[in-house]
């Protein structure tokens, strides 16, 4: 039986053939109703089978996890049968052991570089930051930490947007729709499990996340997977209420494990107007917008 909290690194291809199995309609696929009763919801083992032009053995020990090499034209076959989404299928990929192998990813970078710095403090009326794959916030600018929170006040531990979201009341408090949110997270978070299974600090992460928020637990072992897009988001601000904002991400060329996340809204739009104050407004406090060196 799959433990719900498990961390990144174990059966991650056959808990997630499971649940995207589960979470197909047969008739979707055009499986005609056979009479038989339907003990799970989703597909069947031996449909899926049939659907990707495999055995059941050999899908029953992709599911069991006794085995995980598995070729491309299989992967590209199995994808195929339970209709995944793009990030779903580079998901898929990232968790098996394909045959013909990637190379290993680097550890999510630690620092932001000076330069970097320099341009987050130049862009004055955008709240902009630099994440790692784990979306720890490595570096800020005033706007960013007036808008969302003062990291410089926090630890580095706690200077995580993910672990942030979920166990900090003030910022979870942030979002106009914090479960849609979360449920966001969770999935990009999946995502990074899935391509860098070796990642100490995000498998620490995901274990903390799993035993402190029930919530957490049950979206993870959903296996709901996302990548970087542009995105959305409403936000309910203490000082300047309710402003919707685009999510704008952008890779780091010199480091190709950060992105730089800015904050923007439509021109001469009450959510930029609501921006500009706020960002005025903080300049006569003490949020600093510095990072504070190595995790």
């Amino acid at each position: 039986m799959e433990n719900p909290g498990s961390p990144p690194g174990g059966n991650d291809l056959g808990e997630f053939l499971r649940a995207r199995r589960a979470a197909l309609d047969p008739h979707r696929v055009g499986l005609p109703d056979d009479g038989r009763l339907r003990r799970v919801p989703g597909l069947r083992r031996e449909e899926l089978a049939q659907l990707a032009h495999v055995s059941i053995d050999y899908v029953v020990r992709l599911e069991q996890g006794r085995t995980r090499r598995v070729s491309r034209p299989v992967l590209d076959a199995l994808a195929d049968a339970l209709q995944l989404a793009p990030d779903e299928r580079a998901y898929l990929f990232a968790v098996a052991d394909v045959t013909q192998a990637v190379p290993a990813r680097r550890p999510a970078g630690q620092r932001a570089d000076p330069q970097l710095q320099q341009l987050l403090d130049g862009m004055h009326d955008i709240p902009v930051m630099v994440l790692n794959r784990r979306m720890d916030v490595l570096a800020w600018n005033r706007g960013a930490a007036a808008l969302l929170t003062d990291f410089a006040a926090l630890s580095a531990q706690q200077r995580n947007l993910i672990r942030l979201t979920f166990l900090d009341d003030a910022y979870r408090s942030l979002y106009a729709d914090w479960p849609r949110a979360a449920r966001e997270c969770v999935a990009v978070l999946r995502m990074e499990a899935g391509r860098n299974p070796n990642d100490r600090a995000l498998t620490a992460l995901v274990g903390e996340l799993t035993v402190r928020d029930p919530d957490f637990r049950t979206w993870w072992a959903s296996h709901q997977v996302r990548g970087p897009r542009q995105l959305t988001k409403t936000y309910r601000h203490p000082v300047i209420g309710a402003v919707t904002l685009d999510v704008q991400q952008f890779s780091v060329d010199t480091q190709p494990d950060q992105q730089l996340v800015a904050y923007t809204a439509p021109p001469d739009s009450p959510s930029q107007e609501a921006l500009r104050f706020l960002i005025q407004w903080s300049t006569g406090r003490t949020t600093t917008p510095r990072t504070e060196g190595r995790y």
